[in-house]
């Protein structure tokens, strides 16, 4: 595999160089699932974000009654990347992602993420700035959910 070519699919990593992505490829390491494998459990403690290469995953949230529903389907077409708070924080992992398909990932892990950023402030810079945006992306589209389950809510007490 080339990994400097499948990461400039990425368009989380438009804005870095080709030397850059040079660099991180040194630190990302390819793994291979099987459908119905779970790349990330939710609840567990995670330290590795992933770049879905190839096949396609759920997101998987649990609710309060220990309900499993998938919240979102992603696949390698999207060019995605999961987990990548991991690398971030020390929290517990927000959600579950199954493979539905034989599966290939890049992994980046929260110590190889510290080093690159460390020799490669930059580029480290950089790719923070564009997690993070895909972070509060999907913190905008979660509370927009929020607002429409809040809503149904209400029409559905005024309702009874």
């Amino acid at each position: 595999m080339d990994i400097v070519n499948e990461l400039k699919n990425f368009p989380l990593l438009k804005k870095l160089s080709d030397s850059d992505l040079e660099a991180l490829s040194t630190y990302v390491k390819e793994e291979k699932f099987n459908t119905g494998d779970d790349i990330i459990k939710e609840g567990d403690i995670g330290d590795t974000l992933y770049l879905l290469i190839s096949g396609s995953v759920d997101v998987i949230k649990t609710t309060i009654y220990d309900d499993e529903f998938v919240c979102a389907s992603l696949n390698s077409d999207m060019h995605c990347l999961f987990g990548e708070m991991a690398v971030i924080d020390d929290d517990k992992r927000s959600a579950t992602i199954k493979a539905k398909t034989e599966c290939i990932t890049l992994s980046l892990n929260k110590e190889g993420f510290n080093d690159f950023c460390n020799k490669h402030p930059h580029a480290g810079i950089e790719l923070l700035k564009l997690m993070n945006t895909n972070i509060v992306r999907n913190l905008r589209t979660e509370n927009d959910n929020l607002k429409l389950v809040y809503q149904a809510l209400i029409e559905e007490i005024e309702n009874n």
